[in-house]
């Protein structure tokens, strides 16, 4: 039962809440016999305002370019800034919407958004702008995250790129947010080689914590670069990627309770050795799962990357599910309100046409007809026209 408030009222058998509530009446009833009702699912890790897709790199990928490769022959990020630099906010937002509506039809009902594409203060405030709109005017959750340190801009050091964040581009930031114009949650670095190295990560990352703003950051992904070890350090709630984490860096986040927001689809499409998942688990690290849907990973659908999950990293349906909601919502500071069925949470659900749960990821890519309704604060915002019929 969902209030009106869009806070879930009550849980339980059926006969009990029948009873519980025989006086009271609903906007809608709808009759799960025979499906399953699921949390909504929280992908913990997207870039999805950009324009400038990267197909034709697809091709060069498939033909063995790293992509380092890639991104050093005017490729990868600095190709979609451009194209992100070019294009008007409108332009970014109707994308971006569009976006939005297919990882809800998909059954995300929270999902982390990141700028990064812009590596200019003009830029990323557009594409900060783009978030804060869909935000307001669209009913998905959105955890924004400024990633500024995306990659360093053309004609720049690392070292002018940081000054340029820290002197610029955060305290821009704060006071957007103190008049309400921009409300950022998280603040996102590429810690890599060749790109941001850890003193500057750390310097990012300390100015970004100082002004509000929970860290959230690319570590450890394609260079062992201590990012887990300095993510608990500084207290980060989660790390993203660690395809290439030391075991003193898995002992460190599961002491500091920092998340690991593991993207099966980015190990996939870049055949990159897949993120230690087991190992984590065994040792008491919090796994979250995200799409990392940008250019490089087209993938919308948490469904396929809890699949990927279970068959690349090995983790179970039952470690898969949790990843994509309860876990995922703690990597973005959100699982008191989002991420399980619980009275006093947000009425966020995905209601299945199978009895077994388990289908939802047992079917690669069939979510489009095993998806029957979406609800984001107890409103149904996607509703499959076959629904019922299977």
């Amino acid at each position: 039962v969902v209030c009106r408030d869009g806070c879930i009222k009550a849980v339980g058998q059926a006969d009990e809440i029948r009873n519980q509530f025989s006086g009271a009446t609903f906007e809608r009833i709808i009759d799960c016999s025979g499906k399953c009702v699921l949390p909504g699912l929280v992908d913990a890790h997207t870039h999805p305002v950009w324009a400038g897709d990267r197909v034709h790199e697809f091709a060069m990928k498939l033909a063995g370019a790293s992509y380092m490769e890639i991104h050093q022959a005017g490729g990868g990020i600095h190709f979609t800034v451009e194209h992100t630099r070019k294009a008007t906010e409108e332009e970014l937002f109707d994308t971006f919407k569009h976006r939005l509506e297919r990882m809800r039809r998909a059954g995300s009902t929270l999902v982390e958004c990141k700028s990064g594409y812009g590596l200019n203060l003009e830029t990323e405030l557009k594409m900060l702008r783009v978030i804060e709109r869909a935000k307001q005017s669209m009913d998905i959750g959105i955890s924004s995250t400024y990633c500024g340190a995306h990659s360093v801009p053309k004609g720049k050091t690392a070292t002018e790129a940081t000054d340029d964040i820290i002197n610029n581009h955060l305290p821009k930031l704060k006071e957007l947010k103190l008049s309400g114009e921009i409300h950022v949650n998280n603040i996102d670095v590429f810690c890599e080689k060749g790109v941001f190295d850890l003193d500057s990560t750390r310097r990012i990352l300390q100015a970004g914590k100082d002004i509000g703003l929970q860290i959230n950051f690319h570590g450890d992904e394609l260079h062992p670069m201590k990012s887990a070890e300095l993510g608990a350090e500084l207290g980060a709630l989660a790390i993203s990627h660690l395809e290439e984490v030391s075991d003193e860096g898995i002992t460190a986040m599961a002491r500091a309770k920092c998340a690991a927001v593991l993207l099966p689809t980015t190990a996939y499409i870049l055949r990159l050795k897949q993120p230690q998942a087991r190992k984590m688990l065994e040792e008491g690290v919090i796994v979250a799962l995200g799409s990392d849907f940008n250019p490089n990973a087209y993938c919308f659908s948490m469904p396929m990357v809890m699949h990927l999950a279970c068959v690349n990293m090995k983790m179970s349906m039952n470690e898969a599910l949790a990843a994509a909601t309860i876990n995922a919502a703690y990597a973005l500071g959100k699982s008191d309100t989002h991420g399980s069925i619980e009275t006093g949470k947000q009425g966020d659900l995905v209601i299945i046409n199978s009895s077994r749960w388990e289908h939802l990821i047992y079917q690669f890519g069939g979510h489009e007809a095993l998806i029957d309704y979406v609800i984001v604060k107890g409103k149904v915002v996607y509703q499959n026209d076959r629904c019922g019929t299977m």
